[in-house]
């Protein structure tokens, strides 16, 4: 591998996680060259492999699990028997950072619990990904993302003030919030564990991390004592930065905060004596609704023309086709492909990262439920005999 592209080379981690938050942490680890082995439930298969679309009929898989599982390996363990401890006690001996995402106290009752794992490997990195965290009075209670983002304040004021709070076209709370948090965390605990040997239990809370993306807004609440409103605060509407709807039912993203930037969105419109009513605080209502007026006279790609290498933060909306397919997505190498085990190719969204302007082009797509049983069994010592009885006992099948 090269490690240019793989600076994470080394790195191996046990994923007992499922869904999204844990395993697109752990892709994110994968992609830059981290050893990842799922230990996955061979009675309840993660519910993302079975998200429609489904490709490659031999073997059949997700799209979604294809690409947030890639590069990763699958060990299909019944963590309730006896002879799972063993495994995982041969399996810390090389890996050493395990990430689960089950409810506060379940891999304690399982036996893999971080106390119980650190008496086996001392430097243990174990990251805990739950929705209200390790402690506190929700600790047990079940969620998902819209629910992180209503008990984090950020859903309050995301929204339109009509209509009230709306859903995001991804999972804020969960990849965002948990997943990104998670792997910063432990990357610290990495290089904290170089540099005295130790290990650490992170708690990875997703209403925390939620809580904290209100950077801007909640930092203006707490020293005025004043909650953010929708559409009232200068990113969310309550300025003219916003979306506006074209004559063809499209929409244009105007972002021109800064004068020089309004100056020129606003001579692009026609008018750029509007300039003159940004600070005006109780004209932004009526300045929204001339510069919809304006914008709803023209389709998007005439917008378009009119704004290309004018520099406005001005841009088109555009659908995640035209994305994909733009210059910017292409030369940016952000789409890669994958193979699955029998060769299947997939399209798939790349890591955004780039290493000294490089970033890998092709993955080995989300493993089959326990595709390396035997393998990995064999790495850590058992023998074909012992293999043929664990799986005969439904413990690894």
């Amino acid at each position: 591998m090269d490690d240019h592209k793989n600076p994470l080379q080394g790195l191996k981690i046990l994923d007992f996680t499922t869904l999204l938050p844990g395993p697109y942490a752990t892709m994110l680890l994968a992609d830059m060259g981290a050893e990842v082995l799922r230990i996955e439930s061979p009675t309840r298969p993660d519910m993302l492999r079975g998200l429609p679309p489904i490709i490659d009929t031999e073997n059949p898989v997700s799209a979604a699990h294809a690409t947030i599982n890639r590069n990763k390996k699958s060990l299909a363990l019944d963590l309730k028997t006896p002879e799972a401890k063993e495994i995982i006690r041969r399996l810390l001996r090389e890996y050493d950072i395990v990430i689960e995402q089950f409810r506060p106290g379940v891999m304690e009752k399982l036996g893999f619990g971080y106390e119980s794992l650190r008496a086996i490997r001392a430097d243990i990195i174990y990251c805990s990904i739950t929705g209200y965290g390790q402690s506190g009075p929700l600790k047990q209670r079940a969620g998902h993302d819209i629910n992180y983002l209503a008990r984090s304040g950020l859903a309050s004021y995301s929204g339109r003030s009509k209509t009230g709070p709306s859903l995001s076209g991804m999972q804020v709370a969960d990849i965002a919030g948990g997943s990104h948090h998670a792997v910063m965390a432990i990357l610290a605990a990495v290089y904290k564990r170089m540099q005295n040997n130790s290990g650490v239990h992170i708690d990875i809370s997703m209403t925390d991390c939620a809580f904290a993306l209100n950077a801007i807004n909640g930092a203006n609440a707490l020293v005025e004592n004043c909650d953010p409103q929708l559409e009232m605060e200068l990113l969310n509407g309550g300025s003219f930065y916003d979306y506006y709807r074209t004559a063809d039912n499209r929409y244009l993203a105007v972002g021109s905060l800064e004068p020089q930037f309004a100056k020129a969105f606003f001579a692009g419109i026609g008018h750029p004596e509007w300039i003159n009513r940004v600070l005006e605080a109780d004209q932004q209502e009526q300045l929204k609704r001339d510069i919809s007026d304006i914008v709803a006279q023209r389709n998007l790609r005439q917008w378009t023309d009119i704004f290309d290498g004018n520099d406005a933060c001005v841009e088109p909306v555009l659908n995640f086709s035209e994305a994909a397919e733009s210059t910017l997505i292409q030369e940016r190498k952000m789409l890669c492909l994958a193979s699955t085990s029998n060769g299947y190719t997939i399209r798939q969204i790349n890591t955004p990262f780039c290493f000294d302007g490089e970033k890998n082009q092709r993955y080995i797509a989300g493993s089959p439920l326990g595709e390396h049983n035997q393998a990995i069994l064999q790495a850590i010592g058992y023998e074909p005999d012992e293999i043929d009885t664990i799986s005969s006992q439904g413990i690894t099948t």
